[in-house]
């Protein structure tokens, strides 16, 4: 009983990671139809530059602050010029090769500036574990995936009641339609990758504590956080999201009663068998594309 407890908590705080980080490719695809493969960098670049900060000399919730909006300006910035010009019937794949691209780019600069090694990023929600039933867990583990739901709930929340909301859905549902009535699709979208950039950051800053910040740590996150939209449906939100965190507990038990290896092996045939089943996620919708 505790140690199947000891798995879900911990495997709830690393699906939240990847929960925040599908979150983010379900906000991208939803405005443009394309997403940012650099997306887990964006996640690195919160932790990485959150412990830059720091040793700066800056307070702990400066540096974690300025490290999400940089991880934001990157994501505004990486749309602009990586995917906007790419985006089109005539170079449909533009984008994907130049976010790859970038996200390549932007571990090397890191691993100069930061070096290859792994660094922790100090947090009073590990200062110590707390025992829930008898399974110990770090304060900052229960904070992930609570972040994670609240970030879904907000972002419903926006979308229904905020002009930028309803802006971002008018554009996803139709951007030509969008275009007539008046929005900026040019500047929602670049609002939505900049948004999802802010998400991955912040998202990066919340998991540095616990399995510290390095140059690489975005690409094994980010590829799971895709296969996690994948799995739960990249057009639907709350599908993404439970579909993070579930993908996290499974992840856990495959670790703790077969092995590490395994937990690979698991997880991504989970996706294929998912796909196989139900090629739009298990809560996504039929998208239909007019030619």
């Amino acid at each position: 009983m505790t140690t199947a407890l000891q798995y879900t908590l911990s495997g709830l705080a690393i699906g939240g990671i990847y929960a925040l980080v599908a979150l983010g490719f379900y906000i991208m695809w939803s405005a443009a139809k394309a997403v940012n493969f650099a997306h887990g960098d964006t996640l690195m670049i919160g932790a990485v530059l959150a412990v830059m900060g720091l040793d700066a000399g800056l307070p702990l919730p400066l540096a974690c602050l300025l490290a999400i909006l940089a991880g934001a300006l990157f994501g505004v910035l990486l749309e602009r010029f990586a995917v906007r010009p790419f985006i089109g019937a005539n170079a449909s794949i533009g984008w994907m090769l130049t976010t790859i691209a970038v996200g390549i780019m932007a571990e090397s600069l890191a691993t100069m500036q930061f070096g290859g090694f792994s660094r922790p990023l100090p947090s009073p929600g590990v200062g110590g574990a707390i025992s829930i039933l008898g399974a110990g867990v770090y304060l900052q583990e229960l904070i992930i995936p609570a972040v994670a739901v609240l970030a879904m709930t907000g972002l419903h929340l926006m979308q229904r009641h905020t002009l930028v909301g309803r802006a971002m859905q008018a554009v996803a549902h139709s951007r030509q339609a969008a275009a007539l009535m008046g929005i900026d699709v040019d500047r929602i979208v670049m609002f939505s990758f900049g948004l999802a950039a802010l998400l991955g950051a912040g998202a990066g800053v919340l998991v540095a504590p616990v399995i510290q910040a390095s140059a690489s740590m975005g690409v094994l996150l980010g590829l799971k956080g895709f296969a996690v939209a994948i799995i739960g449906g990249i057009t639907s939100g709350p599908g993404v999201v439970l579909a993070g965190l579930a993908f996290g507990v499974m992840e856990k038990f495959v670790e703790g009663y077969v092995s590490t290896a395994a937990r690979e092996i698991v997880g991504f045939s989970a996706m294929i068998l998912v796909l196989l089943a139900f090629p739009q996620g298990l809560f996504g919708r039929r998208e239909i594309f007019k030619v």
